[in-house]
């Protein structure tokens, strides 16, 4: 069964028809019989109450179904008359929930990356292909929404090409465009498929031979496939320069090689909202994208030794080897620990091995997940994605393997929170009852993070931005049954330093008995950007004997946490440990983690400490009218243009904003553009605060 699997996520900027696209395959499929439409709330993968309300998908959802790929007269499938599996993953396109799309990507063996055909490559759609890079995913490209007026396949592809650096091919042409999609044109087996106007569902359509103009695109498309995959592929390559022919079936192979091995991206048109063009856009799903046999097999580490590496075949026959990619709390069953098994075989009852925690528990629960519905099962085998029951102990990223096998697969990595709030229950009785929900919360979202302010007693919850929080609090009243209130969205603003300098610190306390000393001298330097904190020993002689610099190590990391400009995380310094001092019988671990904090606040005063805030990727796509008053509100908010492009009658604009300015900007654009204007921002990087405006920030901060 593993040959006739898929893993596959679908993928793309917010608003591209992902959830539209994914119920359309389920009704193609069998899955369901009736169509469910996003903008009625009715989609069967978005099937929270907020996904419902708002028309977006905010939690990735996994869905199960099947398809029998059908060769009509004249066509080649590659596994026709097989029923293939296809695991499927819808994801978010809302910045705001890209950690959802990050641990997908993480355990998925291919994607469907979706594109607007009026809008072409969106900022979230760069982000989602750069997630996909990372993990090697193979992929398919289809635009979707080629009923819109202004639609474009030729534009949306030369975009992939040069804005994604993608080797684009075209293998399903749309026929027509706007209120005219009638059909594909199957570059490979050089048909047309016309779909049937008296079928609303899209199941009817027929199979015909080109003719006229359509023959003249479909052959020079066809030429042109077969020069990309010639040139990629060894094996018809070597034909193709002894001029030997291939058959339909060997062209076929070569696509699906080279797609396997990420040097081709075959490229599909049509409209899922329009029933157009699904069905041979599942087709080249099974002929291309990877089954679990066909992808490399992972590569986990030793915990005790980590320039080990250990092979994890895809196998029924070897240990189990799995990765959670995913915390639920469900409020029927509890906590769902979704995960993807790489090897090996998980039963109900069996015992896995967590080698972070070095534990081991019982697997109470296996279960199928489609959508929100729950089905119960006996096993799990390589290849897998599914849920399972009872296991406590498990955080995101965590390898749940047999017992007594120690190897850890890389986990998927996920941006830092760039925004804040103070949240406190209204009531004395909701106190402990959000302690509770909001640890739940937070064990289900990397991207959530909870934390308790030392000064001011708040409860400070951060995430990816406003309707990440948003949709958090929501959460708390509606399953968690928490009435809260809410201060202010606040910057998660950072520091660092410009400049080297030295630091001492010291910490002497005698009142009779014994006393407390640690004395530590040391000195700080910027970092590369990115490089976080990097510490080096250069104690020479045991000034600091070796028992106490882990206490050292602990006092610096500790510093890092409040800067001295506005009391923020420090990021990016650089800092060696030179010298220092201990008494016999006053020094002890603490007296040394104070000493080393007291050293780092002497050194950041004189390493020139600077703010830094979050900025924002911005694109504006505004009737050409709206264009100039777009561009001047921007500028308003301290934003800088970097480029403006014509679409049409529509004119897009890419700025650099502080996220600081961005608050409220959803009502701004609306209102200045008469409501005909969109936007999405991503985040870009940190850059330092202007001066005039870091005193109100220190202020607002440290009162």
């Amino acid at each position: 069964m593993l040959e006739r699997t898929r893993n596959i996520g679908i993928a793309a900027h917010i608003d591209a028809g992902k959830t539209t696209l994914t119920e359309r395959i389920l009704f193609y499929t069998g899955m369901i019989h009736k169509i469910g439409e996003v903008h009625d709330g009715a989609a069967t993968t978005d099937w929270m109450e907020q996904e419902r309300e708002r028309g977006i998908t905010i939690t990735s959802a996994a869905v199960t179904t099947e398809w029998w790929q059908r060769a009509e007269e004249g066509t080649v499938k590659l596994f026709p008359e097989q029923k293939q599996r296809i695991n499927i993953i819808d994801t978010p396109g809302h910045v705001d929930f890209t950690a959802e799309v990050e641990r997908s990507l993480r355990v998925l063996d291919g994607a469907i990356v979706v594109f607007d055909a009026v809008a072409g490559v969106q900022p979230q759609t760069e982000t989602v292909w750069r997630q996909a890079n990372k993990y090697h995913v193979p992929r398919l490209v289809f635009v979707n929404k080629m009923d819109r007026t202004g639609a474009d396949f030729d534009n949306v592809v030369a975009e992939v090409k040069e804005k994604l650096g993608a080797n684009a091919v075209r293998i399903l042409i749309p026929i027509g465009a706007e209120d005219q999609l009638i059909g594909q044109i199957d570059v490979v087996n050089q048909k047309a498929v016309y779909f049937s106007d008296d079928d609303k569902f899209g199941s009817t359509y027929s199979v015909r031979e080109l003719e006229g103009e359509l023959k003249q695109i479909g052959e020079a498309a066809y030429e042109e496939l077969v020069a990309a995959v010639t040139d990629i592929d060894e094996q018809l390559g070597e034909k193709f320069l002894l001029e030997e022919p291939f058959t339909l079936e060997e062209l076929k192979q070569g696509i699906r090689r080279a797609t396997i091995a990420n040097k081709l991206i075959p490229v599909a048109g049509g409209s899922a909202f329009k029933n157009k063009g699904v069905q041979y856009l599942l087709d080249a799903v099974i002929d291309y994208l990877p089954s679990p046999l066909d992808i490399p097999a992972a590569v986990g580490m030793d915990p005790e030794n980590e320039d080990h590496e250990i092979v994890v075949p895809t196998s029924d026959n070897e240990k189990f080897v799995s990765l959670a990619f995913k915390l639920w709390a469900d409020k029927f069953v509890g906590k769902l620990v979704f995960f993807r098994v790489y090897s090996g075989v998980v039963k109900k009852g069996d015992t896995v091995y967590n080698p972070r925690t070095r534990r081991s528990e019982r697997v109470g629960r296996l279960i199928r997940i489609q959508s929100n519905q729950h089905t119960d099962i006996d096993a799990c085998y390589a290849g897998d994605i599914a849920a399972m029951v009872g296991i406590k102990n498990v955080t995101t990223g965590d390898t749940l393997a047999a017992e007594k096998h120690d190897v850890v697969l890389e986990p998927p990595t996920f941006p830092d929170p760039v925004i804040s709030m103070a949240v406190e229950p209204k009531t004395k009785a909701d106190q402990e009852k959000l302690a509770l929900a909001l640890a739940r919360l937070s064990e289900e979202d990397p991207t959530f993070m909870v934390k308790t302010d030392e000064e001011t007693g708040q409860t400070i919850i951060s995430g990816m931005g406003e309707l990440h929080l948003e949709i958090i609090v929501d959460r708390l009243r509606r399953e968690f049954k928490v009435e809260a209130n809410t201060g202010a969205p606040q910057i998660a603003y950072r520091e660092t330093i410009t400049a080297s300098a030295g630091g001492e610190g010291k910490l002497v306390k005698q009142s009779g008995g014994r006393g407390q000393y640690g004395h530590v001298i040391l000195s700080v330097r910027p970092n590369e950007k990115g490089k976080g904190l990097t510490i080096e020993n250069k104690v020479i002689g045991g000034s600091i004997p070796k028992e106490y610099i882990n206490a050292v190590y602990k006092g610096i990391g500790e510093a890092m946490t409040n800067g001295t400009v506005a009391g923020y995380p420090v990021i990016d310094v650089h800092v060696d440990i030179l010298d220092g001092s201990y008494h016999d019988v006053d020094s002890n671990e603490n007296a040394f983690t104070m000493a080393a904090i007291f050293a780092m606040r002497d050194a950041f005063k004189n390493a020139k400490p600077i703010l830094l805030e979050p900025v924002m990727a911005v694109e504006v796509s505004t009737p050409d009218d709206y264009q100039g008053d777009v561009m001047g509100d921007l500028n308003r908010r301290r934003g800088q243009i970097q480029n403006m492009e014509s679409k049409g009658k529509l004119a897009i604009v890419r700025a650099n904003v502080p996220l600081k300015e961005m608050f409220g900007y959803s009502t701004a654009v609306r209102t200045i553009s008469s409501g005909r204007a969109s936007y999405s921002m991503t985040p870009s990087h940190f850059e330092q605060v202007p001066n005039n405006i870091v005193e109100e920030i220190a202020s607002d901060r440290l009162g």
